[in-house]
């Protein structure tokens, strides 16, 4: 394992210096590093894929760590609706399409099902690595993107379940898929009030012994435990890794936290991205060439058009669903989820996985170029737009810095919602009685070390 990890990190430092020199994004250095270290153009025996993926498993949830950790709860909430319709109108979207492209390739209606969920789901890692990127980190529109993508992970979720179902039974069990979403939405609820309640208070108390070491360790440690917790629950464990980074978001030491995983994330967000070259082979490139460009073809025009009608559906101005839109022209993660879901029941064709996986390659690689396409695109449709929609264009525009402008000086007075609600309940006997619970426990394991 530290063979192959050493061969990873070299061969990825090499090629990511090369794209640098040739101005061209990092992320694309890693996915073809990924390639040339891959069992397919190396060998088996070169480095161990199992190993990789393993890497790169772990290298989402301290991603999805990472974005937790940038975003705040109050955030989602107040992109309720831009989150809310902007996923919904996408994943309906991707799934119609989707649908449409495996009942045109002659699939079975199991499998075209199979493939619409591949495509409907843009990959949250990908996204917030071009944008950081690009320099996009304090854009407007990147609070709503993030918060679609979050939407878009939970419906994922829930997809999972219908997907199975249909796939053994071969029919919808309605009260099942019901059970589940009241599952998920109970279990969100219990994660974030009580961690909101105990954990910020817990580290308030515990600041002035938290060093860097300490605070980083501690941070972990919650996180992997929530990441342990999701999977029990039979959730997502990259959902596990994103509450808690959520959580965390709401305490004193976030910035403090988010700053010292910067370094782990960047090396972990690697490994990433070179699993996912490592999964392309380029023999079935060739084979399915025609494949692979049919599908990328339809999840970029796609999350495009679909992207930007739902942010503008959900608020959003015309310039700010574009960036957004143009930044979810890829598939990741839950793509190959799923795909190895339909693969373990045994129902879906042996053709779907490679076609879906050099898709996703082929998307992650155009990312970066696409969402520099997106201001001129925007500049041209304003400019060539009839006089009536520019008007609409305009006061969107004018709607939006002006609430803004209201929610800025509200927060001014008010403290956050998760501060509130911890200021509710931070003296109550049950919050008080855990904290001096855990101390007394911590400072009697001290001495019974010591």
């Amino acid at each position: 394992m530290v063979q192959d990890l050493y061969i990873l990190m070299i061969t990825a430092a090499v090629v990511s210096i090369v794209f640098k020199l040739l101005k061209q994004p990092v992320v694309l250095g890693y996915i073809v590093a990924g390639v040339l270290i891959g069992p397919h153009l190396s060998g088996e025996k070169f480095v161990s894929a199992d190993n990789v993926k393993q890497w790169g498993d772990i290298g989402v949830l301290f991603v999805l760590f990472c974005i937790g950790l940038e975003f705040r709860l109050k955030n989602l909430i107040s992109s309720g609706k831009v989150a809310a319709i902007g996923a919904l109108t996408i994943i309906g979207g991707m799934m119609l399409f989707g649908y449409l492209v495996g009942v045109d390739a002659k699939l079975d209606m199991i499998n075209s099902l199979f493939l619409a969920g591949m495509l409907c789901m843009s990959s949250t890692t990908i996204v917030m690595k071009a944008i950081d990127e690009a320099g996009l980190n304090k854009e407007r529109f990147v609070k709503g993107a993030t918060s679609i993508l979050i939407v878009e992970d939970v419906v994922a979720v829930v997809l999972m379940v219908l997907l199975s179902s249909i796939a053994i039974r071969h029919q919808f069990e309605g009260a099942e898929l019901a059970g589940k979403v009241m599952d998920l939405v109970i279990t969100l609820v219990a994660w974030f009030v009580c961690g909101i309640l105990i954990i910020p208070t817990l580290i308030r108390i515990l600041k002035k012994h938290l060093n860097d070491e300490t605070l980083i360790i501690l941070a972990l440690g919650l996180c992997l435990g929530m990441v342990l917790t999701a999977e029990e629950a039979g959730f997502s464990s990259a959902l596990g890794a994103f509450v808690m980074g959520s959580i965390l978001a709401e305490t004193v030491e976030s910035h403090r936290i988010e700053k010292l995983m910067t370094p782990l994330k960047n090396v972990f967000a690697a490994i990433f991205f070179i699993s996912v070259g490592m999964l392309i082979n380029p023999s079935s490139v060739a084979q399915y060439w025609m494949s692979i460009i049919y599908i990328s073809l339809t999840i970029i025009i796609g999350m495009i058009v679909f992207g930007t009608l739902g942010c503008w559906w959900g608020g959003q101005t015309l310039r700010d669903s574009m960036l957004t839109s143009f930044s979810f022209v890829q598939i990741g993660e839950f793509s190959f989820i799923i795909a190895g879901l339909g693969a373990s029941l045994g129902v879906l064709s042996p053709i779907i996985y490679p076609v879906i996986v050099a898709s996703s390659v082929v998307t992650t690689f155009l990312t970066p170029y696409i969402m520099k396409a997106a201001m001129p695109c925007y500049t041209f449709l304003y400019h060539h737009a009839s006089e009536s929609l520019r008007a609409k264009i305009d006061k969107r525009e004018q709607q939006v810095v002006a609430a803004e402008a209201e929610a800025a000086k509200s927060s001014d007075d008010k403290n956050s919602l998760a501060n509130k609600v911890r200021h509710a309940v931070r003296h109550t006997f049950i919050t008080k009685h855990l904290v001096n619970l855990f101390i007394k426990n911590m400072s009697a394991h001290d001495e019974n070390a010591g």
